[in-house]
């Protein structure tokens, strides 16, 4: 199929560019590298992330949970959390401080806008 590809989600994150084309890329170990552009993987997570919390100021971000489950918090309601369970999932709005911890082993949906972002040091 000429204007079809096929790419293998577990070792290929997405990037969706603002004329809306998608570009392949070759997951790496640690977070997604940064784009201008929404990135959109796939990832396995077994640990919390290695930091404390993190924010994207140039869009929402989707998280959705393929399998396991994780904790969401965000600076907003630090008090709450948000508990997703396979088939659910979250929209963190823009500029909201958030931190995802894994409750049991996850494959976990992203998309994410970039190219900036921050996250805190534990």
């Amino acid at each position: 199929m000429k204007n079809v590809s096929q790419i293998d989600a577990e070792s290929f994150g997405f990037d969706i560019s603002r004329d809306f084309a998608i570009t392949p890329r070759m997951l790496k170990p640690g977070p997604p590298e940064r784009t201008d552009a929404m990135t959109v993987g796939i990832v396995t997570m077994e640990h919390s992330a290695p930091h404390g919390g993190e924010i994207h100021p140039d869009g929402d971000e989707l998280l959705y949970v393929i399998s396991g489950s994780i904790q969401v918090t965000c600076d907003s309601a630090p008090g709450e959390t948000l508990v997703l369970k396979a088939g659910s999932g979250c929209i963190v709005a823009k500029g909201e401080w958030h931190k995802v911890d894994v409750l049991e082993k996850t494959q976990l949906l992203h998309i994410t806008p970039g190219p900036n972002g921050d996250h805190r040091p534990l």
